[in-house]
């Protein structure tokens, strides 16, 4: 098959786009795939919060977390900013009702009527004092559960969902696995108290408390301080046992929790600016060491980390050597990094967006991928023409098309280190904001 000529290649992005073709050519029938990673020249982005110098940001200490098990994420991202035995699995107390409360708002209406049930009006431990029969508004209940801790408030809630605790916990594991990709949690109960089989990890409930934070109604009931209760034996201000909320600059939530098993536990959230991070602890000695871990966990969030808008919704991102594909930006890519410091950018083929700072690599984002028609259809043209040539087979039945593919492997890997090398162009040519 001739190739033509007639056009010359005006640069070296253009030899490069044209041993590309030839090297998939080469290959066209192996049923393997490759996905060309591209570093991009640092990005000038967007920052979120206070500049820093790198100087500055260096002298930020990571804080001494008394607690067996901890974790701080960016809200935005998930990007983990500290960690500490945070896949251990340990048992979380009433930070439990976190995941109640968001199936019940995500399942239930906040208008509902439940009935309190006798398993409800006898449950162990923290109560808003229900009486069996009393009629309340899920609402009410909810805000029993998470202002006071309420443990008949969550059965009441539990069983009127799913008819039973048990029930409803089924619902609990199988909710936070496919909502917030919590895979190593395993709840008994919709309040915490002690079962050898309940538990989580301080990775899971930070990915379950930045997903509910994505509620308002959710972020309305845990940052509620004071609310007048009324109920048919108990009349009474309840007080959010989140000591963070009015004390720490930004609190927004979210609970705390206690049992002798578990220790002291918190899960925690704070904004300022733009920026919201979420901090969780888990068996602290005390409840004045869980505060303390949870304060120098969010000051070093804040003092040592800034975010980065990298791509705009919409935006259309092209890589040096392919012209006929755009990455498009479906919603804006953010990414969150030491103050001070600009992240190297790393996109590959399939648009997987990816930064390089000093505290290693993290994901960002996806791009959507867009291919032009006529690409699509060169590379359809080409696969067809090669499915339909039979392979020369010599006589002593080797095949020497094994030697071309071989060669066509190692050209597509020389040329996928040479790419590494080129820099892409940001935003069809213009600086990330």
């Amino acid at each position: 098959m001739a190739i033509s000529t007639q056009a010359r290649i005006p640069n070296k992005a253009g030899w490069l786009r044209l041993a590309f073709a030839a090297a998939l050519v080469l290959l066209i029938g192996m049923q393997t795939s490759a996905s060309a990673v591209v570093m991009a020249a640092p990005a000038t982005s967007e920052t979120v919060g206070d500049q820093t110098s790198a100087t500055e940001a260096e002298v930020v200490q990571k804080p001494e977390v008394a607690a067996e098990s901890a974790v701080l994420i960016d809200g935005r991202t998930g990007t983990v900013l500290y960690s500490k035995n945070a896949t251990e699995q340990m048992y979380p107390a009433s930070i439990t009702k976190i995941v109640t409360a968001i199936v019940a708002l995500e399942t239930a209406d906040v208008s509902d009527t439940v009935t309190v049930s006798k398993d409800a009006r006898w449950e162990e431990g923290t109560r808003v004092y229900l009486e069996e029969g009393e009629q309340m508004s899920m609402w009410q209940l909810l805000l029993g559960m998470m202002v006071n801790s309420g443990n008949d408030a969550s059965t009441a809630i539990a069983d009127h969902i799913d008819g039973s605790k048990e029930k409803f916990a089924e619902r609990m594991n199988a909710f936070v696995r496919e909502h917030a990709g919590a895979m190593n949690s395993q709840f008994r109960n919709p309040h915490g108290l002690p079962d050898p089989d309940h538990y989580t990890t301080a990775e899971d409930m930070a990915k379950i408390a930045r997903y509910a934070m994505q509620n308002e109604q959710f972020r309305e009931l845990v940052g509620t301080k004071k609310v007048n209760w009324t109920g048919e034996t108990w009349q009474t201000t309840l007080v959010n046992h989140n000591k963070l909320l009015g004390t720490y600059e930004g609190a927004t939530g979210i609970k705390n929790g206690y049992t002798t098993a578990a220790g002291q536990t918190l899960v925690a959230s704070a904004k300022r600016g733009d920026m919201e991070i979420i901090g969780v602890v888990l068996k602290s000695p005390s409840s004045d060491q869980l505060y303390k871990d949870m304060r120098g966990l969010l000051d070093y969030g804040f003092a040592a980390f800034e975010q980065k808008r990298l791509f705009d919704e919409n935006e259309v991102y092209h890589m040096e050597g392919m012209p006929n594909v755009d990455y498009v930006a479906e919603k804006p890519i953010w990414t969150v990094v030491p103050k001070g410091e600009e992240p190297e950018l790393l996109v590959d083929t399939t648009g997987s967006v990816r930064v390089l700072t000093s505290q290693g690599m993290t994901e960002a984002g996806h791009f959507l991928v867009s291919h032009h028609d006529n690409e699509v259809k060169m590379l359809a043209a080409a696969t067809a023409a090669a499915a339909e040539t039979p392979a020369a087979v010599e006589e002593d039945g080797s095949n020497p098309g094994r030697a071309w593919t071989l060669a066509g492997a190692c050209l597509l890997g020389v040329l996928a280190g040479a790419t590494m090398v080129y820099r892409m162009r940001k935003r069809n040519g213009t600086s990330v904001g």
